[in-house]
């Protein structure tokens, strides 16, 4: 039996987001999921075989997430991993089974690594597959990177109007950690004329803050925050504290929140939300 779950109208719309197991078994990860009945989560955000390592079909979770649930579930699709006539059945798939949204992206790199034995794809653009997807009937939405690493925001907020032209209905961002990058966010992106969606991804320490910073692209911790991670006395419980800052922000400046917990621990959400 298919089971839709609608993307519900609202004036901030909150989501998870999901790294699928790796592995045939779901059961742990929807257990999880079902205990967070009670919060105000509309959407889970599913990943596609993040860092370009394998996991399960993030299709197969989103359905059996909507079946358990009964929540809306949102698909990544990229374009790294899939030629054009597979990305056009998965879209038709989706359909299908009754998923409404997907979020479109280019992929995290294959690993220089892991180059001899997994390549990318890349059949089409990331502009490509936005108008396969609207075409598909499906809503479709985009991240937005500031490359804050490189004072990349100005260029980033150029590149998502390209993707609002190409059928974007809505922007998912990067982590944001203070009211500093939410402001300069809310400012390049003042007249793109689509919903907003802000990344928040809690804190667990102080050494995952710091690896974030200096690690990972398209990801800042400020400083005064790698300070408080270092100094607090229970960091999870600081990380936890800067997440809620941060949600409040969202609500102040955009149109919802896509939380994204780290190392699959769920039960950090009810003290968020």
């Amino acid at each position: 039996m298919t089971v839709t779950a609608r993307m519900p109208e609202k004036d901030f719309f909150i989501s998870v987001e999901v790294v699928p197991p790796a592995g045939p078994d779901a059961d742990p990860l929807l257990d999880a999921l079902a205990a967070l009945d009670n919060l105000p989560v509309d959407a889970f955000s599913v990943a596609t075989n993040p860092v370009a390592k394998p996991r399960m079909s993030a299709m197969a979770l989103c359905t059996l997430i909507q079946q358990r649930t009964g929540r809306a579930a949102i698909l990544h699709c990229t374009t790294r991993d899939h030629n054009r006539l597979s990305l056009q059945g998965l879209l038709w798939g989706a359909r299908a089974l009754g998923l409404e949204t997907v979020l479109i992206t280019t992929g995290d790199f294959v690993a220089l690594g892991d180059r001899t034995t997994t390549s990318d794809v890349r059949d089409l653009d990331l502009f490509d597959l936005l108008g396969m997807a609207t075409a598909a009937g499906l809503r479709a939405g985009v991240v937005l990177d500031p490359h804050p690493e490189t004072n990349g925001l100005q260029h980033a907020a150029e590149r998502l109007a390209r993707k609002v032209d190409a059928g974007a209905q809505f922007v998912v961002t990067q982590p944001v950690y203070d009211a500093a990058a939410a402001d300069a966010l809310a400012e390049a992106t003042r007249s793109i004329g689509i919903p907003l969606i802000m990344g928040i991804l809690p804190l667990r320490t102080p050494r995952h803050a710091d690896f974030l910073h200096t690690k990972v692209s398209g990801i800042a911790v400020p400083e005064p925050l790698r300070q408080r991670m270092h100094q607090a006395a229970d960091p999870i419980a600081e990380g936890i504290l800067n997440a809620r800052e941060t949600l409040t922000l969202a609500r102040e400046r955009f149109a919802g929140a896509c939380i994204m917990p780290p190392f699959d621990h769920y039960e950090i959400l009810p003290a968020i939300l």
